[in-house]
């Protein structure tokens, strides 16, 4: 398949190796509450797929973790939904970030100054959600993810922190935030008591009390050391008035709560950073495990207004501890070959203990980082987890090197496939070019096309997909759909039967009818995500029409939103190569049948699939406020004004943008019109 050169084809095959850990990791720690990693090595991790997505926004899939919350709900018990979603916060490690976090806020409010702030501990235990009405508990949830929880209330009942009947005033009905948690003493003896027993010692706190709170049987819950810290409100009713969070604070203990301790209200940044230095001084005097602060807009007027962006609210962020690091040597350094012929060095390790798990993978990233610290087989290096598999190398460990050790020299050919390696100019990586004969470049693109961020086939993963290369069924995506005629041979294969294999052809055959979005995805064309196919589908709604327009109009695709030059040009690319013409004939020829795509409306409005324009400067809000609640209001913001802009909406200074809308009679509205509408539909 033809592949666009350049560095966002690395990125999209990095992001697509940290989706499938965070996602891993999200499943161990959020459902079987048997994580492998710390929380610091599964923050690193998230948080080096956060950026690279904030970095390439076109490469941004609707099913990325960063876009969802916790993790799936076991299956044994029930479920019920969040009156209001528990969503997850973004994570900060640096004063920058902090400074960064007040800018946005600042910006997006059209403030001069940072609004008041709450900095308060996060504490590392289980978040939880309590129903009251009329006072009383009615329903206990975990956070699951974010949308549903599971319905622990029994064992919630049996936690001496948990009223389950509110005192003072109290509203009709609320749901009360917070976490669960075992403290320090008390896990010791808990795993003192449990060693004694012959029973499972666990790794942590945090562990202990998930697996507490998630019991079928509310009895050996009652019978764990389990606390609570009550530190926000979800839902409530409109007879209460509670304008601030430290408002809210001072309610959670007039209504029986123990509130999140060391909570304190700031009003600068430098104020907010030198609290942060004083707690990481004493986060291992307090009797529980923190693993950083949780900084929140005092105000919730301005919470309302900020409101959320994918999984997290605009308003509060998570001001992460320092990491732990280790030393180790390497032993060897290995390459692999991605989808795209990216050639990634790994380092292999002498196997090392960080933050309580052993490591024994890194990843070197390029020739030029390998360069850049000298790093050579036989080092001993600086190791930080920044996940299960493939942690960081920081650096190499000044006078260890032994005498003799010779300078690494980067691999000249494919390991795969022996085919010569290839580094242009503006890149960093070395790269396969033999894109369409590579095994390994091959392999990889038939996992991405059956994965979650292609079409999503169930049951058929990197290792069916590597068997049934080796089966020799598959050369093409298309061969994907021809499967099932091999069924009766895959059905005498080790590991497999009728059943598995009748589940198998079920799976592929429920993929015969795709949307769009989700074939452009699949297809792995550099720079489309389904985030961008999706907008790209909006747009034209046929594959034929998106083809026709991309080959003979591709200026038309710009005024989408979000569409750059880059990403036009990556598919005009893939469009004009002939291999993938016959590629999308044979999906069609195998039964392959693409769904015509029309964009859904979420909210009832007159902006509702309009195409809006903002120009000028707006007085009652910054321009990110306004380009959110037009998009809750169903409509699509472009940068251009065109033919197609259906609304032009001007602030002060309105300059060409207004002049060619009134040239082309498209309407337009000043703020006043705007405000208008606002009060209308909110």
């Amino acid at each position: 398949m033809n592949s666009l050169f350049g560095e966002e084809e690395q990125a999209r095959e990095e992001l697509a190796q940290l989706r499938k850990q965070v996602a891993y990791h999200n499943q161990r720690y959020h459902a079987e509450d048997a994580p492998e990693i710390s929380d610091q090595d599964y923050d690193k991790l998230f948080t080096k797929l956060k950026e690279l997505e904030e970095k390439y926004p076109h490469l941004v899939t609707e099913d990325s973790p960063t876009q969802q919350v916790g993790g799936a709900t076991k299956r044994e018990m029930t479920t019920h939904p969040h009156r209001v979603p528990m969503l997850s916060l973004g994570n900060a490690f640096a004063a920058e970030d902090i400074e960064d976090f007040s800018q946005r806020v600042q910006k997006f409010l059209n403030l001069t100054s940072m609004p008041a702030i709450v900095a308060e501990p996060k504490i590392d235990g289980v978040s939880l959600s309590l129903t009251y009405e009329q006072g009383k508990l009615v329903r206990a949830l975990t956070r699951g993810n974010g949308q549903v929880g599971e319905d622990v209330t029994a064992n919630a009942r049996t936690i001496k922190d948990i009223p389950t009947q509110l005192t003072g005033s109290y509203p009709e009905s609320v749901d009360v935030r917070g976490e669960i948690y075992i403290t320090r003493d008390d896990f010791d003896a808990l795993n003192a008591t449990q060693a004694a027993a012959g029973d499972k010692v666990f790794a942590n706190a945090r562990n202990a009390a998930a697996g507490a709170l998630r019991q079928l049987d509310a009895t050996i819950t009652a019978k764990r050391p389990l606390k609570f810290f009550a530190y926000s409100l979800g839902h409530i009713s409109a007879d209460a008035t509670l304008p601030t969070h430290q408002a809210e604070l001072a309610a959670l203990a007039e209504w029986g709560f123990v509130g999140v301790p060391l909570a304190q209200g700031f009003a600068h940044v430098e104020d907010i950073l030198s609290y942060y230095a004083t707690i990481v001084g004493q986060r291992f005097e307090q009797p529980y495990a923190m693993d950083g602060l949780v900084y929140k807009v005092d105000d919730k007027a301005l919470q309302q207004r900020l409101g959320f962006v994918a999984r997290a609210p605009r308003w509060a962020i998570a001001h992460k501890f320092p990491a732990e690091q280790a030393t180790t040597v390497i032993e060897a350094i290995d390459v692999q070959v991605g989808r795209t012929g990216v050639v990634t060095p790994v380092a292999r390790l002498k196997p090392v203990q960080v933050a309580g798990v052993t490591v024994s993978n890194a990843t070197l990233h390029n020739e030029d980082y390998i360069k850049e610290r000298d790093i050579r087989v036989g080092d001993s290096v600086f190791v930080e987890r920044a996940g299960d598999v493939i942690p960081k190398v920081i650096g190499v460990v000044p006078g260890k090197r032994q005498e003799g050790v010779p300078i690494y020299s980067f691999p000249t050919v494919c390991p795969a496939c022996a085919s010569e390696l290839v580094r242009l100019p503006e890149e960093a990586a070395w790269r396969c070019v033999n894109h369409l004969n590579c095994p390994a470049q091959l392999e990889a693109q038939l996992s991405y096309f059956v994965s979650k961020d292609g079409l999503d086939i169930d049951g058929l993963g990197e290792k069916q997909i590597k068997r049934f290369l080796e089966g020799g069924f598959l050369n093409t995506m298309a061969d994907i759909f021809r499967l099932p005629s091999h069924a009766a041979e895959i059905a005498e294969w080790d590991g497999w039967g009728e059943q598995s294999v009748q589940n198998l052809v079920q799976a592929i055959e429920t993929r015969k009818q795709i949307s769009l979005p989700r074939l452009l995805a699949a297809l792995g064309i550099p720079m489309i995500g389904l985030q961008v196919a999706t907008q790209l589908a909006g747009a034209y709604g046929r594959l034929a029409d998106l083809q026709a327009v991309t080959l003979t109009e591709p200026d038309k695709l710009v005024d989408i939103d979000g569409i750059g030059p880059k990403l036009v040009e990556s598919l005009q690319r893939f469009f004009a190569e002939e291999s993938n013409q016959q590629l999308l004939a044979d999906l069609q020829a195998v039964g392959l049948e693409v769904e015509d795509y029309v964009a859904p409306s979420t909210v009832t409005s007159a902006l509702s699939g309009k195409t809006v324009v903002l120009t000028g400067t707006l007085t009652s809000m910054g321009r990110a406020e306004a380009k959110a609640k037009l998009q809750q209001l169903g409509a699509k913001v472009t940068g251009t004004v065109s033919a197609s802009t259906d609304l032009v909406i001007a602030g002060d200074a309105a300059g060409s943008k207004l002049t060619k809308a009134q040239e082309l009679g498209v309407q337009v509205w000043d703020e006043a019109a705007w405000i208008q509408q606002l009060k209308r539909d909110f």
